[in-house]
């Protein structure tokens, strides 16, 4: 009884210290081995992001945003047609994926049969989707174009369409996780007084999942801003002096420009695709920032 209890008490003291005095040598070895993993991962990103900053430091002026690409004023030329492409895009992702993906969501959690065959096997697509490759949507969203008729996909409908498949599978797990957390009670107080399941949802607990699903759209959002290879599926050109002006434009992205100006030779060039690296990191990092934003700001606790 007595070493039950001495047992039960360093069990205890265990897990609330993370200590144990039966560590192996095979599992400080491990434990090293992860640190060190950890480590090793951060500060080879660290110097990459700082040796990229340094090398486009001498880029980081007005002309970067102001000029479009140039290959004979190669001291100015700048991503102005990118940002802006990358900006429509975003826009036009963000319409396509975010209604799409919570409503499907929303579907398959609060009013499908999980009982029906159909409803499992999307579930299981849902969750092999979102490992597939970019490249794969991009060819989706080349036979999307065909089928509604348009001769060209390189414009910002194409890129939209491709950018939001490959968001999609995303959305809607992150916003089914946020609707799973909110507690059981508060739909069935709804429904106790007389609200229907479709009321409840929409005024209790699409509320109470706002959070998290903001939270996961603007994370999918910044994967798609960074995103090149469906782009070069569909067709999407890199040398446009022009900025878009709706859906039906051609455009391009920032990706793409980065993409084909670091496979250029003359160094100047080199330097503004340096340049445009930072500015594109700022605005993952500017979007993944705002989501733990509003994701410490609205979260509530149950």
């Amino acid at each position: 009884m007595a070493s039950a209890v001495v047992a039960a008490r360093e069990t205890t003291v265990a897990i609330a210290t993370g200590r144990s005095r039966d560590r192996s040598v095979a599992s400080l070895a491990f434990l090293i081995a992860l640190w060190f993993s950890l480590f090793f991962g951060v500060m080879v990103l660290l110097v990459l992001i700082v040796s990229t900053a340094l090398d486009g430091a001498a880029r980081m002026d007005g002309a970067l945003f102001t000029n479009y690409l140039s290959s004979l004023e190669l001291d100015t030329s700048g991503f102005r047609a990118g940002i802006l492409g990358s900006m429509w895009l975003m826009l036009g992702t963000s319409l396509l994926a975010v209604p799409l993906g919570i409503a499907s969501a929303l579907h398959l959690e609060e009013f499908a049969d999980r009982n029906r065959w159909y409803n499992r096997m999307i579930e299981l697509n849902l969750q092999n989707l979102a490992a597939v490759p970019a490249v794969v949507y991009g060819l989706l969203a080349v036979a999307a174009m065909s089928v509604l008729g348009f001769q060209d996909s390189g414009i910002v409908l194409g890129g939209s369409i491709a950018l939001a498949l490959l968001i999609l599978p995303v959305v809607i797990i992150t916003t089914r996780e946020a609707v799973r957390a909110v507690p059981r009670e508060i739909r069935d107080g709804s429904l106790a007084l007389g609200a229907t399941v479709w009321q409840t949802t929409w005024r209790q607990t699409l509320p109470s999942a706002i959070p998290g699903i903001a939270t996961g759209t603007i994370l999918g959002l910044s994967r798609a801003i960074g995103e090149a290879a469906p782009l070069l599926l569909i067709g999407v050109a890199v040398g446009i002096r022009f900025d878009p002006n709706g859906f039906l434009s051609a455009f391009t992205a920032l990706p793409m420009q980065i993409y084909n100006q670091t496979s250029r030779p003359q160094e100047e060039l080199q330097t503004a695709a340096a340049a445009a690296i930072i500015v594109l990191l700022v605005m993952i990092l500017g979007m993944n920032a705002l989501a733990i934003l509003i994701r410490n700001k609205f979260q509530r606790s149950w």
